[in-house]
């Protein structure tokens, strides 16, 4: 076991909140089983500290404990088995005295109380009771976790992304007076030796995809609604937040966007298939992917008539099928972990029922789930508005922008754009006419079709214009995105 924590980790471990790593309790519950309870869970995971004495609002309120109840305590600790090694003492924080519970992450799991294995989900502990749970959480035989390995070559001077890092630190309510070290080592992403787990590595690292290459998200347009053309492939890097800001805006790029503007007050946007619905759908395959399935990418095909996204790995054994949609379970807990931290998780288990009522809401097809070897989830873009002129990539919509001033005033919103007179003219015609071409707009601009086609790459590069479909058949569409 680790050296004692000191007031300042006590402290450091309060501000930083309750998470995948740390529990709080007021006081001893009536029950104190309830306490060892956690501890196990945590040793079934990345190990953790449980603090008495600090409340759910991560004040430290100080706790007394006598003897009847520290022996309680213990003994109901001592009923784990196998035995895991705990740490149970009292520090002095400001006058205030708080209890610590502390476990590493046990070398012998599964770990079992009362006859049920105890694991970590996001900030809360959850119940395994069957065969099939049990197995299939621990990945089969003596797999472990992948975001728990340890991840060869990673060095924290220079591949941590310190950037997102600091950002993290802000997005979490982190105290910017907790030193980064110290911050790493609460959110137990290092490994007794030193080393960065996987986890910390995709979550943090600055080009995770050098350490394992299939770590990153495919984004695939098709023309029309089978694979034959691919009219647009890109894949993103990075840290795990990273790849979901950079497909998420290549999303909104392909499909169709309008808004609100009310007044001087900000647009409010609108996508065709609910923005949010497609966040669960991403952090869902980012969190829960099988990561050491080494031939396969998360991947986002998008089609005329749908979006799909595939992530490796079908749903586990831990969940049955008849609660699908209820309870969640995660790969990867120490991601997913992390991803609860900054806010990126609504409720833990929600993520299915959230996407079903978004797509009713939106009054769109239910969103079909498919498990077999992949977990896919296809969400079905509504034909009839497309057909009747909104794929044209004009905003629609109650006071939305109808017309082509409207659309260059939000393109002139977008403080890291500037564009010459042609271009803002080539804009202008696709606006109008979708389906004009090249030699058109060269003979209206009286500009050659080479100097046409430069300005339009340039468009493209900007993520302003786009082609959808074939040259023949194909039309323009102005993406007026942030």
């Amino acid at each position: 076991m680790s050296t004692q924590l000191t007031p300042q980790d006590i402290q450091s471990i309060a501000q930083s909140g309750e998470g995948y790593n740390a529990e709080f309790k007021v006081s001893v519950p009536s029950k104190v089983k309830e306490l060892t309870e956690e501890i196990c869970a945590f040793a079934n995971a990345a190990g953790g500290v449980l603090l008495l004495g600090v409340d759910d609002d991560n004040n430290i309120k100080g706790v007394t404990i006598d003897n009847a109840k520290r022996s309680a305590i213990q003994n109901s600790l001592n009923e784990i088995n196998p035995h895991v090694p705990t740490s149970f003492y009292p520090v002095e924080v400001d006058g205030k005295t708080i209890w610590v519970i502390e476990v590493n992450s046990g070398t012998q799991k599964p770990y079992a109380l009362s006859g049920a294995i105890y694991v970590r989900q996001g900030p809360n502990s959850q119940k395994l009771t069957t065969v099939e749970q049990m197995r299939d959480f621990f990945q089969q035989s003596d797999r472990i976790y992948f975001d728990e390995s340890p991840c060869s070559g990673f060095s924290m001077d220079k591949d941590l992304d310190l950037d997102w890092f600091l950002e993290f630190q802000n997005r979490a309510g982190i105290s910017n007076t907790i030193g980064a070290s110290q911050i790493i080592q609460n959110l137990k992403v290092l490994l007794p030796d030193g080393s960065m787990k996987n986890g910390g590595a995709l979550f943090f690292g600055e080009k995770p995809e050098q350490f394992l290459e299939t770590a990153v998200i495919r984004c695939v347009a098709f023309e029309g609604n089978n694979k034959t053309n691919i009219i647009d492939d890109k894949t993103y890097g990075g840290p795990l937040i990273r790849q979901y800001e950079q497909a998420m805006h290549w999303l909104k790029g392909k499909l169709d966007v309008r808004y609100e503007i009310s007044g001087g007050g900000p647009r409010i946007e609108y996508w065709e298939i609910p923005e949010t619905a497609f966040k669960e759908a991403m952090i869902n395959a980012l969190s829960h992917r099988d990561y050491y399935d080494k031939g396969a990418k998360i991947t986002i095909e998008l089609f005329e008539n749908r979006v799909e996204i595939s992530n490796p790995g079908g749903l586990t054994s831990a969940i049955p099928p008849s609660e699908f949609g209820t309870k969640s379970h995660s790969r990867n807990p120490l991601i997913f972990g992390l991803f609860v931290r900054i806010n990126m998780v609504e409720q833990v288990g929600s993520g299915i029922g959230r996407m079903k009522d978004l797509m009713k809401t939106a009054d769109l097809s239910a969103p079909e789930f498919k498990m077999d070897g992949l977990f896919t989830v296809v969400f079905h873009r509504n034909i009839t508005e497309k057909s009747s002129g909104k794929s044209s990539g004009k905003s629609s919509g109650k006071d939305s922008p109808e017309n082509w001033a409207g659309v260059k005033r939000i393109i002139l919103e977008i403080p890291e754009i500037s564009i010459g007179k042609s271009a803002w003219k080539i804009l202008e015609m696709t606006y109008k006419n979708q389906h004009i071409t090249i030699p058109e707009m060269a003979k209206k601009m009286k500009l050659s079709e080479r100097a046409v086609e430069k300005n339009i790459q340039n468009l493209k590069e900007l993520e302003l214009l786009d082609r959808v479909g074939s040259e023949r058949s194909g039309h323009w569409k102005i993406s007026v995105n942030e």
